[in-house]
């Protein structure tokens, strides 16, 4: 797996590198191909939460896997309800949970140390995803905070001082996290850091997002998920593909639904937007959820 994620992460940089001037050069904003992407290879790095439910399920002694299917639409119905009441303050926790998300599922090694120093450092790590769009595309990417209906970032709190100060610190805690590992390790946080500032530097805020969701976080994590199902890459694969395409499906379609709905009261984009970040929202609350009972309880077993 070192080697896979090393090598991942030298042609994700090199992507970046290569797919920046061509971005400038058609000067064009891909919201429908953002859609697309996220709904083929983003949200099917979430689609064997299933499996996963009914091994938590096995735990605390469930053999009924209707119940994991119950609690996990309700969480996601919970979140959309709580969007559209308070907007600004779900928000706001969905980047601070989204952040933690990304800096400990892109850490490629194990880290451990104190609960709160660990979960600080991975906030840290991940915060990157936020602050870099904020930086360097600031104008944009509040427009597509107004669309969701938030402000907090207008505030005079954020300004570029301090968002620059946050990415340092989300450099220098990739740097801590790693200090003990070998030198490929190390370049594959140096190198994930950098292909961030290179995507929110050159592309549009949703662009850049798509491309690290899709193609360096949904697919590093995927790869996991295909070795846990077979040592064979290729017989891991043909297993996942098989095991997540009903749930993609399932989640695209409602995904597709919920835009045509919204599209009565919204324009294209705007309802696009929504339901990209809303639905993500929606999906994230209860898979960390999965991914964290599911950690606690099987170190317990």
């Amino acid at each position: 797996m070192e080697k896979i994620n090393f090598k991942h992460s030298i042609i994700f940089f090199n992507f970046c590198i290569l797919i920046s001037p061509i971005y400038l050069m058609l000067n064009f904003e891909p919201i429908v191909f953002c859609l697309f992407l996220i709904l083929i290879l983003g949200i099917s790095h979430g689609a064997l939460d299933n499996i996963k439910g009914s091994k938590l399920l096995k735990l605390f002694g469930y053999k009924n896997s209707i119940f994991f299917y119950f609690v996990y639409i309700f969480v996601s119905l919970l979140i959309i309800i709580f969007w559209l009441i308070f907007p600004n303050t779900v928000l706001l926790l969905f980047l601070v949970v989204a952040a933690y998300h990304f800096g400990k599922e892109d850490t490629v090694f194990s880290f451990k140390k104190k609960f709160f120093i660990s979960e600080f450092l991975f906030f840290l790590k991940g915060s990157a995803v936020i602050m870099a769009p904020l930086l360097f595309k600031r104008g944009e990417t509040n427009e597509i905070f107004k669309i969701l209906n938030f402000n907090l970032f207008e505030a005079k709190f954020f300004s570029d001082e301090f968002l620059i100060v946050m990415l340092c610190l989300s450099f220098l805690s990739s740097f801590y996290i790693s200090r003990e590992e070998n030198a490929d390790l190390k370049i594959v946080m140096i190198i994930d850091f950098f292909s961030l500032i290179i995507l929110n530097l050159f592309l549009s805020p949703v662009l850049a997002f798509t491309l690290y969701f899709c193609f360096l976080h949904s697919i590093r994590h995927s790869i996991s998920l295909i070795f846990e199902l077979d040592k064979s890459f290729k017989l891991g694969l043909k297993k996942f593909i098989k095991k997540a395409i009903p749930l993609t499906i399932a989640t695209g379609v409602m995904f597709l639904l919920a835009i045509f709905f919204l599209n009565n009261f919204y324009k294209l984009d705007e309802a696009i937007y929504k339901v990209i970040f809303i639905g993500l929202a929606s999906l994230t609350f209860p898979h960390i959820l999965l991914e964290y009972l599911l950690e606690k309880n099987e170190k317990r077993t």
